[in-house]
């Protein structure tokens, strides 16, 4: 994978990137959060692992920023367990928190865990956009129908038309009846 680092200690980078690069990642670092996002936009990573506590763009605001752009899997990683920073870290779209320092057995284990939830999420994102999708074309069909119902025909001779026209136009139901309600 390709994975971002941002921490503003050199260490810990250059740390970091060592065990990612013996894992078989190919690593980019940045210094503080305000580069990070920007080499997130132009490099494309598969993840980010982003230190909470760094100069001008703090991990958390660079989760933020990073996942508004384009979501990917998001580690946090600080030297402290500190209560308040892991809660406001749970209301960000982050999949995993590691404490310093790291070794690399955790490491592999939080990236599997991180990439398997993302793609969970992501799964999961796509269906309820799918049946979100459905269900406005269902009310649109329903609304059409009770459109052709005023005219004297029953619910089902209603339906039925509607399905005659998209098959005869080679349309969708759903485009027949945005059509007839835009009538």
């Amino acid at each position: 994978m390709r994975i971002l680092i941002a921490d503003d200690e050199a260490i810990i980078r250059m740390g970091l990137k060592k065990m990612l690069q013996e894992m078989g990642h190919e690593v980019a670092t940045a210094v503080n959060g305000r580069e990070a996002i920007r080499m997130a936009e132009r490099q494309q990573p598969d993840l980010a692992i982003l230190d909470i506590k760094m100069p001008f763009t703090d991990g958390l605001q660079a989760a933020k920023a990073i996942n508004r752009a384009r979501p990917l899997p998001i580690l946090l990683l600080t030297a402290f367990s500190e209560q308040d920073l892991i809660e406001k870290a749970t209301d960000l779209p982050i999949h995993g928190y590691l404490i310093k320092p790291i070794k690399p057995g955790e490491l592999a284990a939080a990236i599997a865990v991180a990439r398997k939830r993302f793609d969970e999420n992501q799964q999961l994102a796509a269906q309820t956009a799918k049946l979100e999708t459905t269900l406005e074309e269902r009310k649109l069909i329903d609304r059409a129908k009770g459109k052709l119902m005023e005219t004297g025909m029953s619910e089902a001779e209603a339906y039925q038309a509607l399905q005659a026209y998209a098959r005869k136009n080679r349309q969708s139901i759903a485009q027949v009846a945005r059509a007839l309600l835009k009538k």
